[in-house]
């Protein structure tokens, strides 16, 4: 964050036209336009500036019955934002700025073994409790 001795010149007429408040506000929402700013040049480079959400929301649409409390599908669609923005930058011969493909392919591998960790958890957690449809068996 800025330091308000060493304000731009867009904090500083920022500041001047919005004065009351925290000093270190409005530096903080600079820091966040450009975070922004980076981080869309990779999920929308040449598309929609909301388009990795529009294209998740478009792939989760096909699962109606998805629990979204589920931890296991939290963690594939953490996965699938990741899938989104290899495929959007591989088909648009985009190189991204932020997290490179190999780091968001490392990603999807660890997202994909948590969610395996934990269904075998859920296996282990179903054999150990007596299941009411086999004990009439």
């Amino acid at each position: 964050m800025s330091n308000p001795t060493t304000l731009t010149a867009v904090e500083r007429v920022l500041q001047l036209h919005y004065p009351h408040g925290h000093s270190q506000f409005i530096p903080m929402l600079i820091e966040k336009i450009k975070l922004h700013s980076d981080k869309n040049v990779d999920y929308a480079h040449g598309g929609s500036p909301l388009g990795n959400f529009e294209r998740v929301a478009a792939i989760l649409s096909q699962y109606p019955g998805l629990a979204l409390n589920d931890p296991v599908s939290v963690m594939l669609i953490y996965a699938l934002k990741q899938v989104d923005a290899v495929l959007w930058s591989l088909s648009q011969g985009h190189t991204p700025k932020g997290e490179s493909l190999v780091e968001r392919l490392s990603d999807i591998l660890v997202y994909a073994g948590i969610a395996i960790c934990a269904l075998h958890d859920r296996q282990d957690k179903e054999a150990d409790s007596p299941c009411p449809s086999n004990a009439s068996k």
